[in-house]
């Protein structure tokens, strides 16, 4: 029982840390390739790169907050969510794969960009989507991370309402 609980907690921080590593590298890249503002086009403008740093959150949310609310708002706050969300993963066996990966894909990219403000004191944003009538804003790899890892939790939440319901 207990080198079941080791192995799942081993591929728990596992896929945590290749969420955080695949950010970081592409990052790397963006910061060390592409001048700021440039636009490269990677498939016919629907997919572009572009690096821009965020100062705040989610398409530049809270940027221009004073700096003492910014740090609990954009450091503190997530940093203490995160670090729960990890506590609980190691600590309740009972939640399904899809559930745990879910969380572990939020929790890796919400690293990512947390370890990108107390490093840099932003966050490199380089990817840009155009679907012609929409577009995204510029985001990273830690974004999509986040946004895969929110879809996994709630596709979870979906199918166990299925189930309940049944």
């Amino acid at each position: 029982m207990k080198i079941k609980f080791l192995i799942r907690n081993s591929l728990i921080l596992v896929a945590i840390l290749l969420n955080i590593g695949c950010d970081q590298v592409t990052k790397n890249i963006a910061r060390n390739k592409i001048d700021y503002y440039e636009t490269i086009s990677v498939v016919d403008n629907f997919l572009t790169l572009t690096k821009v740093e965020n100062r705040g959150a989610f398409l530049s949310l809270g940027s221009t907050m004073p700096a003492l609310v910014k740090i609990l708002i954009l450091n503190i706050l997530p940093l203490s969510v995160l670090l729960w969300g990890l506590y609980l993963l190691m600590k309740k066996s009972t939640m399904s794969t899809l559930l745990i990966t879910g969380i572990c894909f939020v929790i890796g990219g919400g690293a990512g960009n947390l370890y990108d403000r107390f490093r840099f004191g932003s966050v490199t944003d380089f990817l840009h989507l155009n679907f012609g009538l929409f577009q995204t804003g510029i985001f990273n790899m830690a974004d999509v991370s986040i946004m895969t890892g929110a879809g996994m939790i709630l596709m979870d939440i979906y199918l166990k309402k299925i189930v309940l319901s049944s």
